[in-house]
């Protein structure tokens, strides 16, 4: 019985002998350890301003979008035939067109872009409304005046990133019809506020900061007849739009970055044709078109963006389009009478890293 208390102590100090030799064993490997610890501060990525860069873009596709849509609108050909003979063809050219027209439309937009370096692409939905004022102030001449009012939500699900749109734009254009010949211009200017959202996790890295665009677009198009209510009609484009977005410097979340503001700018050429056929029945007039165009980005300049955390600092570049694609179109149109239109569009954009589609329901009343 007396031999039993060795084998305690015994077995205690191997206990001990265990313990002493994991922790020198530890202390031995901390210091190799540490030397692959990160450093306290970190670089900033260029991923965490995915959903900015998605945002600048948009803003110049939505000033190039507005453009298009006021050119066509005066160089539609189904206008040219009301501006010319206000009964579709039912009835003598002699009669005057009522001189003033007010339109409204709400029209849905959906956008996907494609990944571009260290960009990882995006979904964009955009809803919007526009409300304008035309009139004839001489023969054959004619001028409008409109505004967009713009919501688009953005969303970089890889990245883990939202973002907001909310733009106004202010919209000129005007036409000069001369015998088949008629001449476009358009003009816009849009500002509005940006807000955007990183995930992290301790909570979401939030900011807010402004944008504005300005852009120009001409049009020139040849009104071909080709008799028993079909016609087409070639046209040429040419487009510039330069956007800014504002610095901002992000709050909340994990690690908040600072960024510059944006400056994006570009120049193309659009050629094309529009196809139509209008027919009359019971006073009414119907008119069905379609169209297609080859767009040429032809400049283009996206500044980079210079994302900071600490002292640290990198410089993003931003994302196009693409330089070539195709625009193609439908619309439906129906005059309840000589001065209450309805109409229904479609607006497609096809390029290499982007595709958009556009419905857009439109009423229009002449005096």
């Amino acid at each position: 019985m007396r031999s039993r208390p060795p084998v305690k102590q015994s077995g205690a100090r191997a206990v001990r002998a265990i313990v002493v030799a994991i922790a020198l064993g530890m202390a031995a490997l901390m210091p190799a350890h540490a030397q692959n610890l990160p450093p306290p501060l970190r670089g900033p990525s260029p991923i965490e301003i995915n959903s900015e860069i998605s945002a600048a873009s948009q803003v110049l596709y939505l000033g190039s979008n507005f453009l298009e849509r006021l050119g066509n609108q005066a160089t539609n050909g189904y206008g040219f035939v009301l501006r010319n003979n206000p009964a579709g063809g039912g009835a003598s050219e002699a009669t005057e067109a009522p001189p003033y027209r007010g339109w409204g439309e709400a029209y849905g937009i959906s956008v996907t872009t494609g990944p571009q370096g260290d960009f990882f692409g995006d979904r964009r939905r955009i809803v919007g409304g526009v409300a304008g004022f035309g009139a004839r102030i001489a023969p054959g001449v004619n001028i409008g005046f409109s505004i967009d009012q713009s919501y688009t939500a953005i969303d970089v699900p890889l990245a883990l990133q939202t973002a907001t749109i909310d733009l106004t734009q202010f919209g000129f254009n005007a036409s000069v019809d001369k015998g088949p010949w008629t001449w476009a211009l358009a003009l816009v200017h849009g500002t509005g506020n940006i807000g955007s959202r990183r995930d992290t996790i301790f909570g979401p890295a939030t900011a807010g900061y402004g944008t504005q665009l300005d852009g120009a677009l001409t049009e020139l198009a040849y009104f071909v007849d080709l008799k028993q209510g079909s016609r087409i009609v070639p046209k040429v484009d040419l487009e510039y739009v330069r956007a800014t977005t504002g610095a901002f410097q992000e709050m909340g979340g994990l690690d908040p970055v600072a960024a510059s503001g944006a400056a994006l700018e570009r120049a193309r050429v659009l050629v094309g044709a529009e196809v139509g056929h209008y027919w009359i029945f019971d006073r009414k007039i119907l008119d069905l078109s379609a169209y297609g165009k080859f767009v040429d980005n032809f400049s283009q300049n996206f500044n980079s963006v210079l994302v900071s955390f600490g002292p640290q600092a990198i410089a993003v570049q931003g994302i196009g389009e693409g330089q070539n694609g195709v625009d193609t179109g439908a619309s439906a149109s129906l005059s309840l009478s000589n001065t209450a239109r309805v109409y229904l569009n479609y607006d497609g954009k096809f390029r290499s890293v982007l595709q958009s589609h556009q419905g857009t329901l439109g009423l229009e009343i002449k005096w």
